[in-house]
């Protein structure tokens, strides 16, 4: 068996997946659906990847790897990690296999050593961190349940419940009460909130809103303002902490801004973010990162395969064009 990495970034909406020979060619990619595990099943989840793994393996004319290299959406706990492990272990794509939290994909890409801290914010939010010695920093990102608050998803909800509370007179105004059902061509939050528990806009369309959100707190809203510094807020909470859990804390360390939210780099968000972190952790560097994360699963897997610096650069390179 040649020495090649199979790497798959598998988020809960879709999936990329790469061959990378071990001097960092990339010698197929493909893409897949959503990994879903809670919802799906962990079988059906694994199942739903095979249809992209055999695509690059025919295309790079292998038919195993050394080393699966996967960041996987739901991999939330070091328990679950390993349950995922197994089950792609079983499906004998690699001698070897190493799963992460995707999340770590994102901070792989954006970081030429396995050093730093990345905070995520899409549909969710999410942080971790890492040390070259193999030490690392993560939370479980379950939501409420977890202490977690921010993400796209939960920004729209916020939004919605103060522009509902606004119409109604519970709560005080803000233009998100107008801007938010306009999006969807209403005219009132009432009208907004009977569409969405009728199913006349699709549930899954909520997240639409987190854009107006922002665009509102552009116009001077204060209601929007507040969510957006409040997510800046969190963003900064949960970078800092990691920084203090590996003891980056008097370091200069890379601090990765991923996600749709994240990357999107809205003034007022960005600004607040690089203030903050000036004040709470001021060796922190922060920088946004847009590449691919399958460009961190397939570095993860170089780092355990003794791939010199020159294979690494020559994936980065592929990716980040």
């Amino acid at each position: 068996m040649t020495a090649h990495v199979l790497a798959v970034d598998a988020g809960n909406s879709k999936t990329d997946v790469a061959v990378v020979a071990a001097d960092g060619e990339v010698l197929a990619t493909a893409r897949g659906g959503g990994f879903r595990p809670p919802t799906d099943g962990l079988d059906v989840a694994v199942s739903g990847l095979a249809g992209a793994v055999a695509e690059v393996f025919a295309a790079a004319g292998v038919s195993a790897v050394d080393r699966v290299s996967a960041c996987l959406a739901n991999a939330d706990f070091p328990v679950e990690e390993q349950q995922f492990a197994a089950a792609l272990h079983a499906r004998a794509w690699g001698a070897s296999v190493d799963v992460r939290n995707d999340t770590f994909a994102i901070l792989r890409a954006g970081i030429t050593e396995p050093r730093g801290v990345a905070v995520v914010c899409g549909a969710g939010i999410n942080c971790v961190g890492m040390t070259p010695d193999g030490r690392a920093a993560r939370f479980p990102a379950l939501g409420r349940i977890s202490g977690d608050w921010g993400g796209g998803w939960g920004l729209a909800e916020e939004a919605m419940w103060h522009a509902a509370r606004a119409e109604d007179g519970r709560g005080g105004p803000t233009a998100l009460m107008s801007a938010l059902p306009a999006h969807f061509g209403l005219t009132s939050m009432y009208a907004l909130i009977e569409a969405l528990h009728l199913g006349d806009v699709d549930n899954a369309r909520r997240h639409e809103l987190t854009p107006v959100l922002f665009a509102t707190a552009a116009d001077g809203d204060p209601v929007a303002g507040a969510l957006v510094d409040r997510l800046a807020d969190e963003v900064v909470a949960k970078a800092s902490v990691a920084l203090g859990r590996l003891g980056l804390l008097d370091e200069e360390t890379p601090v990765l801004l991923g996600g749709g939210v994240l990357a999107a780099q809205h003034a007022r968000l960005t600004d607040r973010i690089t203030e903050l972190l000036a004040a709470r952790a001021p060796k922190a560097v922060p920088r946004v990162v847009t590449a691919r994360p399958v460009l961190g699963a397939a570095l993860l897997g170089l780092d355990h395969t003794n791939a010199p610096a020159t294979a690494h650069a020559r994936v980065r390179r592929f990716y980040e064009v």
